[in-house]
């Protein structure tokens, strides 16, 4: 039986340094990614993250605080600024170790609702976004690197998010055809799956804040551990896919609080 435990700690993850590795990170500035950045530059890690606000750059720069982090303005789905992207992290880092893809939109709509204006702008983002990026930036990962996606914990799933739902599974399925062309170059390609997740958004645009605290209840009722989960807690589950599991590929991670695995106490 499991047991729920709201006031349990996140554990830390192996303190390994990152000296002198190279990394990359789309959707940097906020949430996850960010949290991504900063245990990447906590261990020694130089990092380029993405964003599609200056403000938001800005702001992450401040918060992140070290020479390690360096942003970059770019849109993931606009082909010319994927390019440029590469260029960018080519001149900058010639060779990278690691390539994070977490950007990603949702939008709560239901059947009636979705447009196809809408549909194309969620999957522009997290599934057509999420290869281009991967297309441009492959060549630059050295041999024995990885390259981590950010799906969704899809196993169960809520109405009015058909667009998104559908979207990350592509990337699932991406993540496993990725893992089987790459492996010639010894190239590790996994995902996270995060559940509901403790972030400034909860990954839902433009939540009220009555929605985002329903939308909190929500999720710690209906995860077995009884809480969400924390950035520190995704970004420790992506180093680990990154660094450590060197006999890892194809997979992805449930980082859910036994959401998906039908656990109940």
């Amino acid at each position: 039986m499991a047991t729920r435990n709201s006031t349990q700690q996140p554990s830390t993850i192996n303190p390994k340094s990152l000296a002198g590795k190279k990394a990359v990170i789309t959707g940097g500035t906020i949430g996850m990614g960010r949290a991504i950045v900063r245990a990447l530059t906590d261990r020694g890690a130089e990092v380029i993250y993405t964003g599609r606000s200056d403000q938001r750059l800005a702001e992450a720069q401040e918060v992140l605080d070290t020479p390690l982090a360096h942003p970059v303005r770019s849109d993931a789905t606009d082909p010319l600024a994927i390019a440029a992207l590469g260029d960018e992290v080519a001149d900058r880092f010639g060779a990278v170790d690691y390539v994070f893809v977490n950007q990603g939109i949702a939008e709560f709509q239901t059947l009636e609702e979705v447009t196809e204006e809408s549909w194309d702008r969620i999957f522009d983002v997290n599934a057509k976004g999420a290869f281009f990026t991967v297309q441009r930036l492959a060549p630059l990962v050295s041999e024995g690197g990885s390259i981590i996606f950010t799906t969704v914990s899809n196993d169960r799933v809520f109405p009015g998010l058909s667009a998104y739902s559908g979207a990350k599974e592509a990337v699932a399925a991406l993540t496993k055809v990725l893992a089987a062309e790459l492996l010639p170059r010894k190239i590790r390609v996994n995902a996270i799956a995060p559940g509901f997740i403790l972030t400034p958004t909860m990954g839902v645009a433009d939540l009220t804040d009555e929605q985002r605290a329903e939308f909190i209840e929500q999720g710690n009722s209906s995860t077995p551990m009884g809480r969400g989960g924390t950035m520190e807690e995704i970004a420790a589950a992506a180093l680990y896919l990154a660094v450590e599991a060197t006999f890892t590929t194809g997979v992805e991670l449930p980082v859910d609080g036994g959401f998906s695995q039908g656990i109940s106490d």
